[in-house]
């Protein structure tokens, strides 16, 4: 009888992966073992320092093209990108977390089992330093993300989606401030997201007994070639995707998102809209380009309908929205419809725009939430729009930099946010999908309405007693702040060098 073997894995390929997990696991034993009083340093230490290590190796693998671990996984050029994209992104992120000179203790509750409102939980928001256990929570999270964008089968796939989704329900509800809103929002996120894990593994079942297979290679030649009824395909591939757009909060998956962004501590709110986003969009790509590349025709269609709903209906809300972080998530959401139209437009052009404006809105809405943390009060950040009145009079630089980070959000010249749209709406023209870009233009001109509207707020109405001032941000912010801003002006005027990265790496290991 024959010995069973353990499949060969190349350790070197997968090493940012197990760098974070590590990292992440050395942190639960901090947890255990370091004093709380050194606590915070020792994780956001730990935290930075696997995160870089992660990234050094990553770009160290920058021309690696192969699969490994007997197939599950695949490391080409859009896995290596988006793993650098989500460390570096994880990076600033990071930063935003371990902030704790705009609020004493941080924006972490203290103990998050202690009953909201009661007199503990007074006492704790006021002085005690916030739960350290964020780091390694977030760091699982990270390491999820980068096996989420390399795996190369469904089952890998999936395990991926639960370990990173399973920290973010955590981390949503930890909030030092407004602990119901926070606990209301990582409930609603955990059953919606429950339910969508569900359809996406009731989808592996069906195409499961479809091809008799899992991986994306046995999956296209089955799609290609088979002369079977294609309905198991078919409605796999349907429930497959239910999974993967509710993470990219396409309508009519999105309605988690206004209300998740909104309770979020802020810092995680600015995790999930940068990395979480790559993540998405990095294994729907995969799925589509790899595993499904032979029914572009029969699906292109129905996601198109859904793009242009998302784009729209997210404008359209956004506009109607009162508080700063529900804007931002309406925002967010009309942006995945952006990025929709850059995955259906197919072919490297359509996967080197779509990885480009990954990236390029990534660094602008760390630096959104960065300013959103600073504009507060006594009682905490000042989320209702009519709070930012006269902003511009009392904090002129901080207005400047948000003016200029709404402008790019709305598509101007010389901001990120123009080269992006300018990348995906041009892949799609070449693609043939030229009503995807009409519906996006439209929605563009409808999404630039609150944005100004936010602008005139700031600088043409005068200040009153309800605007708050702008606290003054500590090195960790600033940093953050600094890097948002500087990437989204530097991909408006020079985006040559991430755009011809985008392009060399454009191409799957099939």
């Amino acid at each position: 009888m024959d010995e069973l073997k353990a499949p060969s894995i190349d350790y070197a390929a997968v090493a940012p992966i197990l760098i974070l997990f590590g990292a992440a696991c050395l942190g639960v034993l901090v947890e255990a073992f370091v004093p709380r009083r050194a606590r915070h340093a020792v994780q956001l230490s730990l935290a930075l320092l696997g995160t870089v290590a992660g990234l050094v190796v990553v770009v160290t693998q920058a021309s690696t093209r192969a699969t490994t671990a007997a197939g599950a996984l695949a490391i080409d050029g859009p896995a290596v990108f988006l793993q650098g994209a989500i460390l570096v992104l994880a990076l600033v992120s990071l930063l935003l977390m371990g902030e704790r000179k705009l609020e004493a203790g941080g924006a972490f509750v203290p103990q998050a089992a202690i009953t909201v409102g009661s007199d503990a939980d007074v006492r704790q928001a006021a002085r005690a330093p916030g739960l350290t256990e964020v780091y390694p929570i977030a760091l699982f999270a990270i390491a999820g993300m980068l096996l989420f964008v390399a795996a190369n089968d469904l089952l890998t796939m999936f395990i991926a989606l639960e370990v990173f989704s399973l920290p973010l329900y955590l981390l949503c509800a930890l909030a030092r401030r407004r602990r119901l809103l926070s606990q209301e929002a990582a409930l609603k996120y955990f059953l919606l997201g429950s339910y969508a894990s569900a359809f996406f593994l009731f989808g592996v079942a069906l195409i499961y007994g479809f091809v008799g297979a899992v991986d994306f290679g046995s999956i296209h030649a089955a799609a290609a070639e088979s002369d079977r009824d294609p309905l198991l395909l078919y409605a796999g591939l349907a429930m497959l995707s239910i999974g993967l757009l509710f993470k990219t909060a396409a309508v009519p998956f999105h309605v988690w998102t206004p209300d998740v962004y909104q309770g979020a501590p802020t810092p995680i709110t600015a995790f999930m809209a940068a990395c979480t986003k790559v993540a998405a969009f990095g294994a729907l790509l995969r799925v589509l380009y790899v595993g499904f590349n032979g029914l572009s025709w029969d699906f292109t269609p129905i996601l198109g309908v859904i793009a242009v709903l998302t784009m729209i209906i997210g404008a359209v809300l956004a506009v109607t929205q009162t508080d700063i972080k529900r804007l931002l998530a309406y925002s967010s959401i009309a942006n995945a419809g952006y990025l929709l139209v850059g995955v259906l437009a197919s072919g490297e052009a359509g996967l080197a725009s779509t990885m480009f404006y990954l990236v390029a809105y990534g660094f602008t809405v760390l630096g959104a939430f960065a300013v959103v943390m600073l504009v507060r009060d006594a009682d905490g950040e000042a989320g209702h729009l009519s709070r930012w009145a006269g902003l511009g009079r009392r904090s002129p630089l901080i207005a400047g930099l948000f003016t200029f980070i709404l402008l790019a959000f709305a598509g101007i010249p010389l901001t990120s946010g123009f080269i992006s749209k300018f990348a995906v709406f041009g892949a799609a023209i070449e693609g043939g999908q030229t009503w995807l870009v009409i519906a996006g233009v439209i929605s563009s001109i409808v999404l630039a309405f609150p944005y100004l509207r936010v602008v005139v707020m700031m600088w043409l109405s005068d200040p009153s007693e309800a605007t708050p001032t702008v606290s003054v941000p500590g090195v960790f912010t600033t940093v953050a702040l600094t890097i948002g801003v500087a990437m989204t002006l530097l991909l408006g005027v020079a985006p040559s060098l991430l755009l011809d990265l985008t392009s060399g790496a454009a191409e799957f290991v099939q």
